[in-house]
């Protein structure tokens, strides 16, 4: 326990002026830094798309329609094919690396379930476009690229092509909230489990609707952006008024 009286008599460095703490000093070198990473976050959305955040029509209509939408229930099984991963990496026993090649998924809760980077054999990767599913956590992440794995992690490969990035968040939030009464540390799915648990989608036609799961998740991707870009634009516009740029 860090109690006050072990850290009160602790020593800081601090920048210092005419004997007294510089406060106007980290105060600008923090805004500094602040601005510059500001501004890369700028330029990360500039370039990746991101700063378009006008809805389409179509996204529009998503939204407006959603109380009219039909729902169907659908056995995962008969959406996904439901593997085993190539080989199991021990966390122990890989070494993450910063420049990695392929991403290492392991049973965590965030930063879609990658722990880090690592350089094994490629031909124990797992496909690119799947969900990867943590067999006693019953975490649910979109993997875009190959990627090795660690134990209870089980793969799910769509049987329709019309899987897509986008649409894959969709099937994401509707297993979880399939599996949302577990319990961490109290089961493992099986794959027989997995394949015969049921979740609800947008139907059309009697089938799942990729089209307009695409389009809504669009949609609340840009809604969320919005909110990131606007941020990153006041702050450029303060920071140039406080440095005269152009």
């Amino acid at each position: 326990m860090c109690s006050w009286d072990k850290i009160k008599s602790k020593m800081l460095q601090l920048p210092i002026k005419n004997g007294q703490i510089d406060f106007d000093f980290m105060e600008s070198f923090i805004g500094e830094l602040e601005a510059e990473r500001i501004a890369g976050l700028s330029a990360y959305l500039k370039v990746s798309g991101f700063d378009n955040y006008e809805l389409s029509r179509e996204e529009k209509a998503a939204f407006v329609h959603l109380k009219d939408v039909e729902w169907g229930e659908y056995r995962v099984g008969d959406l996904f094919s439901v593997k085993t991963y190539k080989k199991r990496f021990d966390a122990n026993k890989v070494t993450l690396l910063e420049k990695g090649k392929y991403p290492y998924v392991v049973r965590m809760s965030g930063n879609n379930g990658q722990k880090g980077f690592i350089n094994e054999d490629e031909k124990y990767l797992n496909e690119g476009n799947t969900l990867s599913f943590g067999q006693d956590t019953a975490t649910v992440f979109y993997q875009e690229k190959p990627y090795f794995t660690g134990d209870k992690i089980k793969i799910l490969k769509c049987r329709q092509k019309q899987f897509s990035k986008k649409n894959a968040q969709f099937f994401v939030a509707a297993i979880t909230k399939a599996f949302s009464s577990f319990s961490w540390g109290t089961s493992s799915y099986s794959i027989d489990v997995i394949e015969n648990q049921f979740i609800k989608l947008p139907t059309k036609n009697g089938k799942p609707d990729y089209e307009f799961m695409e389009t809504f998740i669009s949609a609340i991707q840009k809604l969320v952006i919005k909110d990131v870009v606007l941020y990153t634009d006041r702050k450029l516009a303060a920071a140039k008024q406080i440095t005269g740029a152009d």
